[in-house]
């Protein structure tokens, strides 16, 4: 199990990886989608089935339509892949910015925070992220309602910054 979440962390760190390298919006959200789906499988791996289906879900079906629009709108013939001089430059940098930041901070603090949820209590009803769930809502009421009013002004960043020289319905007649 250790190494199974050794390569999804490998992997997660690659996707993300792949998307600060990469100028082009098409390979992007495909490191996105990597990274994300990495992301899952590490929670999956510490118990966490249920908020990481959640978190893959919603995110497939809300983020990468900011993906679809912005692919649309940077129409390039040639955009730059992975295997371009200033692209794999870029991610060659990040890698080794990982690795050292990783050497640097591998100081064995890691020990004892990684544990599967169910195994804290011997005869447990409810699952741990089921609970963590629970407790999102009702003690982090605040920060769910701070995170969705970030999504909706992202949103309206985002129709703006694609909205172009047409004003829509908005214009002045």
């Amino acid at each position: 199990m250790a190494s199974l979440t050794f390569v999804f962390l490998i992997g997660l760190v690659l996707g993300l990886v792949a998307v600060a390298s990469n100028p082009a919006p098409y390979f992007a959200a495909l490191g996105l989608v990597l990274a994300a789906a990495f992301g899952c499988g590490v929670l999956v791996g510490h118990g966490g089935s249920f908020l990481s289906l959640v978190l893959f879900l919603i995110y497939l079906g809300g983020m990468l339509v900011v993906f679809a629009y912005s692919a649309a709108l940077a129409a390039e013939p040639y955009p730059e892949a992975w295997g371009d001089w200033s692209v794999l430059s870029y991610a060659v940098v990040y890698i080794l910015g990982v690795l050292l930041v990783g050497g640097w901070m591998s100081g064995g603090w890691y020990e004892g925070s990684l544990a599967v949820v169910e195994e804290l209590k011997e005869f447990s009803v409810v699952r741990g992220d089921f609970s963590g769930v629970a407790l999102m809502y009702s003690s982090g009421g605040w920060m769910l309602m701070i995170c969705g009013w970030v999504l909706l002004l992202t949103l309206f960043v985002v129709l703006e910054l694609t909205r172009g020289l047409s004003r829509g319905a908005l214009r002045a007649v």
